[in-house]
């Protein structure tokens, strides 16, 4: 569900990689050219392997709603190059991302902005095997062993996390080489931070269920996990076609909200080489519609200033900030260019 190699800046990689990536012409935007039957052409970058996280898009890929809006939608698979170097360097027009990836690259200066959040509640926990009683609370994890993927931000999250449930805040660290709760159940490791909707289900599933302790219990910031992103550049050159790609996507992902087992099958379907395992997808297309789509006031898509505020303080806090030069930023950036809520339908 989450690309291993997490962003820390977007890299810089050369025209010619960008083009075998995207299949674009470099004349600009991809969507300058009209798809098939003289629709507006328009690319996603994909952040991984199709999973749940992005059913609401083939679900109205599958429905025929971005065809109705005029647009051919390109689904760029996920590949050797990051969806945040694709948007930030304009070979894609829109790309799954996550909040982390995005504050760190904006306060980079690098032209990337969150458009649409798939999903309204932090979607990682720290998380234990069931079985193990000497661990009741996120205080317990001093001196174990953390299984991560090696971003900058994991271990000041965790300390935080420890700290306020009354711990030091002192862990061992390995880099994650395989599932969050394989690592755990070989001994590799006492505890990770894997999702809830995915491996924490297939931990379920397998008979090895997993014991999680909420971020938000313990004073850390709720996230955007998975966000659409797109740039401004691209915005402000296309502002009818954004408007019409998220009221389709939008739609998308109302429709897995309320009918969370038909939205499955259509992901399934459009996905059947990937997506073998039916049980865990529609296991997980259940709990994201019922705990993860909608935010509080039952709104999809959404989001606020306070939560990308309330994370880029943590990170500028935490020195985990950079400058386009790789210096550390002196004050805490302002989060509210960070994201745009103007092209969501409504507004």
């Amino acid at each position: 569900m989450r690309r291993p190699d997490l962003l820390r800046t977007v890299p810089v990689v050369t025209a010619a990689a960008l083009l075998m990536a995207t299949g674009c012409s470099s004349g600009g935007s991809s969507s300058s050219a009209d798809g098939s039957g003289g629709a507006t052409r328009v690319t996603l970058a994909l952040d991984w392997t199709p999973n749940t996280n992005h059913t609401g898009i083939y679900v109205a890929q599958q429905l025929g709603w971005f065809k109705k809006a005029g647009i051919d939608l390109k689904i760029v698979p996920y590949g050797s190059t990051a969806p945040e170097t694709l948007i930030a360097s304009h070979k894609a027009d829109f790309g799954i991302s996550y909040q982390e990836g995005i504050t760190t690259a904006r306060a980079a200066g690098q032209d990337i902005t969150s458009v649409y959040a798939v999903t309204q509640k932090t979607d990682v926990t720290v998380a234990v095997r069931a079985n193990r009683t000497d661990i009741s609370s996120p205080k317990d994890l001093d001196g174990k062993t953390y299984a991560g993927f090696g971003a900058p931000y994991e271990k000041p999250l965790l300390q935080k996390v420890i700290q306020n449930a009354g711990g030091k805040g002192d862990f061992k660290e390995v880099t994650l080489n395989t599932s969050a709760y394989a690592a755990l159940y070989a001994g590799k490791a006492d505890f990770a931070m894997p999702e809830p909707t995915w491996e924490g289900l297939e931990a379920k599933l397998t008979g090895k269920p997993l014991k999680n302790f909420q971020l938000s219990d313990y004073g850390f910031p709720a996230i955007y996990s998975t966000v659409i992103a797109s740039s401004d550049q691209y915005l402000a050159k296309n502002p009818a076609i954004a408007k019409k790609f998220l009221a389709a996507v939008n739609k998308g992902y109302e429709y897995a909200a309320d009918n969370p087992d038909k939205a499955a099958d259509l992901l399934i379907k459009a996905n059947k080489s990937v997506l073998t395992n039916t049980e865990l997808v529609k296991e997980s297309e259940q709990l994201l519609a019922k705990e993860y789509y909608r935010a509080a006031d039952n709104s999809i898509g959404g989001q606020s200033k306070e939560r990308w505020q309330a994370f880029a303080d943590f990170e500028f806090k935490a020195g985990l900030l950079s400058d386009a030069n790789g210096k550390k930023l002196t004050k805490a950036p302002d989060a509210s260019t960070f994201f745009t809520t103007k092209f969501l339908p409504g507004q």
